[in-house]
């Protein structure tokens, strides 16, 4: 039986088996920022039993998971941003904590260390076997990778190219019961010139690489345009391929089966929108519980807000899956709202959600932030003791034309439709024209920031729109800093409403905010949702740097 699906046996006592669970993982403690918290502005954990959908309200696209023991483990795309392969863990597949990442810096590393917007990771897997994590992931323009580790905090080891292919995405591996290995991927039309088929290849037992050549399972143009992000199961001698079509913001999600590995799959759509309000329900991961409930993870692409992540009870008839709710009873599934928690062996876990604020009081940043591209090591620092992050203004790339080229941009998701951040500061520019801000970064972004012009603090917001076409800026009138408040705290505020919408704010006191400049219409980036967070840059070389110290960070 495939590790996913595996079970202890009956005859061994419970502490032996919880014993060996963590033997196998070498779970050590988590760092104080990686452990649970409670986020106040989205909770999807209503405290009676029951939750409410997305269980993750922020822009984990492409999400899979696996369960060892009583403990489940999410990881989702990562695109061009670092850390990388993010790794979340929960109990109940409702509270979800992040715990760690794949890599810091993403390989190959100086291809990474300017932005790469859209390209870098996409959909990967995740699977136990063999004692061992692993998660394949692809690569669209370089090819297929897989990287091991025994405790899913990691540290995880270097990536391995399993295939190295333009186009090839979306891989995911079954470890047979005969001990022979599979990966099913897909292709992506924009760089292989096909999509909508799946293939599969074998590999060798330890995952390692490839050991004969792809084989086509299932030619969707027909029926199911748009297919990819394929996740391999196996149950009841049936070999399973979930599979999401349809486009990312209106598809379904696809199941087929077939007694032989390669094949002919009967196919059958198990969950589409129905009469809900929750539109494109697919691409995610089943995972059962220890008790034996099934569930299904999946996202749902909400603009700006980019593809956030649903919980799905599903129950299983002649082999085929139900997801979510079947009202008229025709087999295919809809979203459902609320549902009650899944049942768990133990206590209730305490309500938790993925780290938003940030009070920089330690020597490391939470689990929640980004870069837009390998980070530098001076580009920040943390002082615990004093409690401040500090970011160097770091010189724009020659012939930058907005901070679509720029890679120090140090950014979380956006964590609900509706929520302020504020962020208080303090800034001591050396070299005229630095500037440190506030961004909602996107496709269109905006700004709010106070810069040094004529040895003068100015605050001002900025304002681009097709930031990918590299377009220009615009900016609303400079409002100078009083001098008598110069080197003073400053506090830089952006409160967005429903629909993604942005006002910017700043204050002398942290009180009296005033607004400065327009509404803001958050726009999502290549392949991700908009995201909120800070920069320092100046626009000429210099041999040194001026700074600001951001005292903290706070999402309400």
């Amino acid at each position: 039986m495939p590790d996913l699906l595996r079970r202890p046996q009956a005859t061994a006592p419970r502490w032996m088996h919880a014993l060996l669970v963590l033997l196998a993982l070498g779970l050590r403690s988590v760092p104080a920022h990686a452990q649970s918290s409670l986020s106040k502005v989205w909770v999807p954990d209503l405290g009676n039993g029951t939750y409410k959908n997305p269980v993750l309200y922020a822009d984990y696209s492409d999400p899979d998971v696996v369960r060892v023991g009583e403990d489940f483990y999410l990881t989702s795309s990562s695109f061009n941003a670092v850390p990388g392969l993010q790794i979340l863990h929960s109990k109940d597949l409702v509270n979800w904590s992040i715990i760690g990442a794949v890599f810091e810096q993403q390989p190959p590393l100086a291809r990474y260390r300017e932005p790469q917007h859209g390209n870098g990771v996409w959909a990967p897997a995740i699977r136990y076997h063999n004692q061992e994590f692993y998660i394949y992931y692809p690569d669209p323009d370089l090819g297929i990778f897989v990287t091991k580790a025994k405790n899913p905090a990691g540290p995880w080891s270097t990536p391995v190219c399993v295939k190295q292919a333009t186009g090839w995405i979306d891989p995911c591996p079954l470890w047979d019961e005969d001990g022979k290995a599979y990966l099913v991927h897909g292709f992506a039309g924009s760089r292989a010139g096909i999509k909508t088929i799946l293939a599969i290849s074998p590999i060798s037992p330890d995952g390692q690489r490839l050991t004969g050549r792809d084989a086509l399972v299932f030619d969707g143009h027909k029926d199911q345009p748009t297919l990819e992000g394929p996740k391999f199961y196996k149950r009841n001698g049936y070999y399973y391929i979930f599979a999401p079509a349809g486009g990312v913001p209106t598809g379904w999600q696809l199941v087929l089966r077939s007694k032989n590995v390669y094949g002919p799959y009967e196919e059958r759509i198990v969950m589409d929108q129905g009469k809900t309000s929750v539109n494109g329900p697919h691409q995610g991961a089943w995972v059962n519980t220890s008790t034996g409930e099934d569930w299904f993870l999946h996202f749902q692409d909400q603009g700006p807000y980019g593809r956030v992540v649903h919980l799905e009870p599903m129950v299983w008839k002649n082999d085929w899956p139900i997801i979510g709710e079947d009202p008229d009873g025709d087999g295919k599934g809809q979203p459902v709202l609320t549902h009650r928690k899944p049942t768990i062996k133990g206590p209730a876990p305490t309500r938790a959600t993925p780290p938003t604020s940030d009070e920089f009081s330690g020597n490391t940043l939470g689990l929640q932030w980004q870069w837009h591209a390998n980070p530098q090591d001076y580009w920040a620092y943390l002082n615990g003791p004093r409690g401040y992050l500090r970011l160097y203004s770091v010189q724009q790339p020659e012939g930058t034309k907005n901070l679509w080229q720029v890679p120090n941009l140090l950014l979380q998701k956006l964590p609900a439709e509706a929520f302020s951040a504020t962020t208080k500061l303090t800034f001591t520019p050396r070299v005229e024209g630095e500037k440190v801000g506030l961004l909602i970064m996107g496709l269109d972004y905006a700004y709010l920031s106070v810069a040094n012009v004529g040895g003068k603090l100015q605050l001002s917001q900025s304002t681009c729109l097709n930031a990918d076409k590299l377009t220009a800026e615009t900016s609303t009138p400079a409002v100078e800093v009083p001098a008598a408040k110069a080197g003073q705290p400053l506090y830089l505020r952006v409160a967005v409403k429903a629909g993604a919408k942005c006002q910017f704010s700043y204050s002398l006191d942290g009180q009296s905010f005033q607004p400065l400049g327009a509404e803001f219409q958050a726009r999502e980036g290549k392949w991700i949702g908009a995201k909120v967070g800070l920069f320092s840059t100046r626009p000429a070389k210099f041999n040194d740097s001026g700074n600001a110290d951001f005292d903290w960070f706070r999402i309400e």
